[in-house]
């Protein structure tokens, strides 16, 4: 372990340093005391305890991390040759760091401990190891030039389940980054570590009893993996000249769980089943519904075979992973073999299944028949819902909150882990500044913003929220510094909704902190995002007052924000935001971060629009997609406009053509009409063909005004926006749009402007 020894250690040196860094020699006051995850209670007060070569650290008998505190203290305040502080078994009363193991609390597992720093030294006690390390790391960031502010904390987690994600299959990562990772999550509370080892890309953890999964499935010819994936997916043997993948020896397995353990970090391994396995089959043909290998993603469950290999996996990664949960995906199977595969029919018919959700659910009940019989637990993503949920099943929540809900409600453990709020692999700023990422947005503040709780859980039923996680997928993560790039710093906001109860968080105390640990995360070694320059513009509507209220924000801090609001660009002429901006008719608005004098970045801006048509009636001729309602029936007529991402709420979504008309409640003079479409091709949103603008006295007799084509091409991958504005001298009480869809996919608008 001596390699993961030397992570440790730098990453304990490099943090220390940072928050030495922060004070640059100021005094530090209770504001500039920057911990993360938040504590839950703390006042810093005046003075400063100052180490010396005198400090002994204090460390009780037989404590499983004894070696591990003393090095995290003595290399934060020694630098990396270390061996400063000695350390005392016997009580210390002055000039010590003291780690006290609290004998009278009847709970050995807490994760609670209390901190204390005066004029005498350090004193952090807890009753369990666990607590103890947890207080070292706000011990560090505690630390300045000046010395370890004064301080009095009490501090415990809001959830027992604070989890991150990795998906290893699409890309693979050495272990040495997994080591990494696992230093970062520790130093930020986080204690379970969610290892997703097998998909359709690759087969990543060596099994003894199937040699061929990690021979013949592990390795490809293409290291891009979208150019892999759009092309014929072939695998090709261990050993290939230039063949790219790879996969973790069982020696290398114990060595992350061991290390993770000794961090408070639990190791979740992923098996992918049914679905998401046509790397399984592959290696063994026969284990699918065809029997050939690149036919099928989900195993055959009339095949007894399948249930014989998986037990036999899942036997070997239990030997290896002693953690409690074991997951087995769950998500995404087609199902469509099933239908058409003699062997499912039978099985069907033999166990009374009415249809596929139940054939599926019957393995995932007999797979978790299995493990409960070896001591352990089933979890899965929130698939394995449908078709009836197994007995003692956890579920993990990822398709929006509904299913955690339903699950809860029935009596079963859930990790929250929605794809709005918790998918690291979602654009994180503008996508036009961004590496190309899968799609969504998902930047830092949204992150911040969830509330794991469901409002419609009670009492009892909320007490089946385990917690949170973060998901990060990594089909367009070549390399371990684009996956830091993607994850720092959400993961620190990912660590304070885990940790800190929802009372006790706000972002605008949030945000300052962040930033000072972003320089901590680029000291430290991390390719951390070093936060976008992009203006956050979002407003407010004003009915009673007829005007939309305007207010801007920036996930840097401190930030110089001008703006105008005529389009054009801003200068160091223009104006300071300094509060909320009133608009009564229409604005084009473009603000920047500003920094000595130079514009940092490319200007947010936004058109705000009271106009005509706010609040009118409309109605439908074509469907709404249940799915992406945004803000209901008269989304497209409530005065705000869309953002970044079709998810944000403001978005309408159809998944054929549009066709609406809204009553402007009496014969009225039109000039101008306006709509904006978004067009974002991975995830199937598309501009559509054309659009046209008809108007009517009657609401039955209809003229045709306008038509506008799109100019945005379908081949368009990157996001991409087009206004369809409409102009002239019309008259007429009712309004029509009618966008023809064209491409198979979704079109999506976001506000109707009518003036």
């Amino acid at each position: 372990m001596l390699l993961s020894k030397q992570i440790c250690k730098k990453l304990l040196l490099s943090a220390a340093v940072c928050f030495l860094s922060f004070s640059d020699g100021v005094p530090v006051s209770a504001q500039q005391v920057h911990i993360i995850p938040k504590p839950a209670e703390m006042q810093v007060k005046d003075g400063f305890f100052r180490v010396n070569k005198s400090t002994v650290v204090v460390l009780p008998d037989k404590l499983p991390s004894s070696e591990l505190l003393h090095d995290m203290m003595d290399h934060a305040v020694a630098g990396s040759k270390g061996g400063t502080l000695k350390i005392a078994r016997h009580d210390v009363k002055k000039n010590a760091i003291r780690f006290v193991l609290d004998k009278t609390n009847p709970d050995k597992a807490t994760e609670s401990y209390s901190l204390e720093v005066d004029g005498k030294g350090v004193t952090i006690t807890s009753g369990s190891d666990k607590g103890l390390f947890y207080g070292a790391q706000t011990l560090l960031q505690l630390m300045s030039k000046d010395g370890i502010a004064f301080a009095s904390i009490k501090d415990e987690p809001r959830f027992p389940y604070r989890g991150y994600h990795l998906d290893v299959s699409r890309n693979f990562f050495p272990k040495e980054f997994i080591l990494k990772m696992l230093d970062w999550m520790a130093f930020y509370k986080l204690n379970t570590f969610h290892w997703h080892l097998t998909d359709g890309a690759g087969w990543r953890i060596e099994i003894d009893a199937y040699p061929k999964l990690t021979s013949d499935a592990a390795f490809r010819p293409i290291a891009d993996w979208k150019t892999w994936w759009d092309g014929d997916r072939k695998f090709v043997p261990e050993g290939t000249p230039g063949a790219y993948g790879g996969y973790y020896t069982k020696k290398e397995v114990r060595e992350v769980v061991a290390y993770a353990a000794s961090k408070h970090i639990t190791v979740i391994p992923e098996i992918e089943m049914p679905g998401h396995s046509e790397e399984v089959f592959v290696a063994y043909p026969e284990l699918s519904c065809s029997g050939i290998p690149y036919k099928n993603s989900d195993f055959c469950i009339g095949n007894d075979s399948t249930f014989t290999f998986v037990e036999q996996v899942l036997t070997e990664v239990m030997e290896l992973f002693p953690s409690r949960l074991i997951h087995i995906g769950g998500d995404e199977a087609s199902k469509k073999a099933w239908g058409e595969c003699p062997k499912c029919q039978q099985r069907m018919k033999n166990e009374g299944l009415s249809d596929l959700d139940e054939l599926q659910s019957y393995m995932i009940r007999r797979v978790e028949k299995f493990l409960n019989s070896k001591g352990r637990r089933l979890v899965g993503w929130d698939e394995i819902i449908e078709g009836g949920l197994a007995p003692e099943a956890t579920v993990m929540s990822w398709r929006g909150v509904e299913g955690g809900i339903k699950a809860a409600k029935d009596g079963h453990d859930v990790i929250m882990t929605p794809g709005n709020y918790m998918y690291f692999d979602f654009y994180q700023a503008d996508p036009k500044t961004q590496p190309a990422a899968i799609g969504g947005f998902t930047p830092v503040k949204q992150v911040y913003s969830y509330n794991p709780m469901p409002a419609e859980l009670n009492e009892t039923e909320g007490k089946h929220i385990l917690g949170v996680q973060a998901n990060t997928w990594t089909e367009y993560m070549p390399n371990a510094d684009h996956v830091e790039y993607m994850v720092f710093p959400r993961l620190l906001a990912l660590a304070e909704v885990a940790w800190t109860t929802q009372e006790l968080r706000t972002w605008a105390d949030f945000k300052p902190r962040m930033n000072s640990h972003v320089n901590l995360l680029k000291k430290g070694g991390v390719n951390a995002f070093t936060l976008s320059d992009d203006i956050e513009i979002t407003m407010a509507v004003d009915t009673l007052n007829r005007q939309i209220k305007v207010m801007f924000d920036a996930e840097k801090y401190p930030a110089e924000i001008r703006y105008t609001t005529d389009g054009s660009m801003p200068t160091t002429a223009s104006a300071i935001y300094k509060d909320t901006i009133l608009v009564k008719d229409s604005a084009w608005i473009k603000a920047a971060i500003f920094r000595n004098g130079v514009m940092q970045g490319t200007p947010s801006e936004k058109k705000v629009d009271y106009h005509k048509g706010i609040n009118r009636p409309i109605h439908y001729n074509s469907k709404l997609y249940k799915g992406y309602m945004a803000g209901g029936m008269n989304a497209l007529l409530d005065g705000y406009r869309g953002g970044l991402t079709y998810l944000d709420g403001r978005w309408q979504g159809y998944l054929n053509d549009l066709d609406c008309v809204v009553d402007m409640g009496e014969k009225a003079d039109l000039h101008k009409v306006s709509v904006r479409f978004m067009q974002l091709t991975g995830p199937g949103v598309f501009q559509p063909g054309e659009v046209s603008l008809l108007t009517s006295e009657d609401g039955v007799n209809f003229t045709l005004q306008q038509t506008i084509k799109t100019v945005v091409p379908k081949e368009e991958s990157n996001l991409a926006f087009q206004e369809y504005t409409f102009q002239g001298n019309w008259k007429g009480r009712f309004v029509r749009l009618q966008a023809s869809e064209v491409n198979n996919g979704f079109i999506f608008a976001d506000e109707i402007v009518i003036w």
